[in-house]
């Protein structure tokens, strides 16, 4: 079982930036490969990186490629997403995720952080 908790959300102006944390508790956080979703107000929940379990392979979604970057630490059992050049299009709940692998379907959820970029 693995418990997820995300920080760092809030309200920043476009062009801004934020550093999203999510805490990971329970055990073998190491082994599973990490992703950041967004769902914003009446659209569908989209992957918008992931990171294997030893931080190599990432993955971004094209809209967020060169302005978001994510990250892990191991020994602190915690995931970041760096998020610069905000838009207000970014605007929505992030959610961080625990998969098996970077490709799979997560299989532990955090709470969501709000992330409202204005303009």
């Amino acid at each position: 079982q693995v418990q997820l908790v995300e920080s760092g959300g809030g309200l920043v102006q476009a062009g801004g930036s934020l550093r999203l944390s999510c805490a990971a508790s329970g055990r073998t956080f190491s082994s599973y490969a990490m992703g950041w979703f967004r769902q914003a107000p009446g659209k569908e929940r989209e992957l918008v990186a992931a990171i294997s379990w030893s931080g190599g392979p990432t993955y971004y979604a094209d809209s967020v490629k060169g302005r978001f970057t994510i990250s892990r630490d191991n020994a602190k059992n915690t995931v970041y997403l760096q998020l610069n050049s905000l838009k207000p299009e970014d605007t929505a709940v992030y959610y961080c995720a625990a998969a098996g692998t970077i490709n799979a379907a997560p299989d532990y959820w955090g709470q969501g952080a709000q992330v409202t970029v204005s303009s």
